[in-house]
């Protein structure tokens, strides 16, 4: 059993916190660029230029990327030989990213209650957090804070399975359609498919985290990914919702068991600032 005291992860979060909003991952930087050898539209391409001179100057000058520092996410690998000493791993989680945030001078965006006390809670917390217990004695944590454009833009649905592909296809196409430039485009499309109404979300979330350029282990999937983003990118909508054909950089799809009768969808979109950053204790 290894122990890691609750100090570390506090340390450790606030770093994750202004790193993410401050820089812009290697994968999604070079998927800009790439974009801008394909987009047609001129104001498409001003945009995209636009774009990746922002995260370069968020990442110069270490400030954030957009005002909106959203969410904060947490997806945690515990350990089964890992013990955490002092507070317990929410609260640590929670008190890194209140320290993250404050040094940061990141934007605090968390209200204390979702109806009747919309009063900021100042804290930016408490934040979401998904533990999945794996063998081991490492801890890893993965940041991908969330803002509230591209969030707004997502959906859920408990489709029948006869719909199939081209059903599940549908939705997508029309949730980036119905999205339009709210969600910051060019978005990254997560896919969440199977399990049930609680699971499908978070798998659809749990893709945007995959490596863009990187190809779904199962060809089917793979297969179905690209007709996809052919398809969104074929919605004409573009950078910033201003046209173009580059309405996305990727779509990644999740996929887990569900019950006989039932074709859980969910679409998770993530703008053009598609931030997470990582520890492993």
């Amino acid at each position: 059993m290894r122990t890691i005291h609750s100090d570390a992860i506090v340390s450790a979060v606030a770093e994750i916190c202004q790193e993410a909003a401050f820089r812009l991952p290697a994968d999604v930087r070079r998927a800009l660029e790439e974009a801008r050898g394909t987009e047609k539209s001129p104001l498409g391409l001003s945009i995209l230029g636009q774009i990746t001179e922002n995260a370069d100057l968020a990442e110069r000058e270490r400030v954030p990327m957009c005002q909106d520092t959203g969410v904060a996410v947490y997806f945690v690998e515990l350990g089964n030989q890992v013990h955490i000493e002092g507070l317990g791993l929410a609260e640590a989680l929670a008190e890194g990213t209140l320290q993250g945030y404050t040094e940061g001078y990141l934007r605090m965006s968390i209200v204390k209650d979702p109806l009747f006390e919309r009063v900021n809670s100042k804290t930016n917390g408490p934040p979401v957090v998904h533990v999945e217990l794996v063998p081991g004695d490492r801890l890893r944590i993965t940041l991908a804070p969330k803002g509230g454009g591209s969030e707004n833009m997502s959906a859920m649905a408990m489709l029948k399975p006869l719909v199939g592909k081209e059903g599940v296809a549908d939705f997508v196409v029309e949730t980036v359609r119905r999205a339009g430039g709210n969600a910051c485009p060019p978005i990254i499309v997560g896919l969440g498919l199977g399990g049930n109404f609680e699971r499908a979300p978070y798998l659809a979330k749990k893709a945007l985290l995959r490596k863009l350029g990187s190809v779904h282990p199962d060809p089917r999937y793979a297969a179905f990914e690209r007709e996809l983003l052919e398809k969104v990118n074929a919605t004409g909508v573009g950078p910033q919702g201003l046209g173009g054909r580059t309405t996305a950089l990727a779509v990644h799809i999740e996929a887990a068991p569900c019950h006989i009768a039932s074709l859980p969808v969910a679409v998770n979109l993530n703008c053009h600032a598609a931030r997470h950053a990582s520890v492993e204790l």
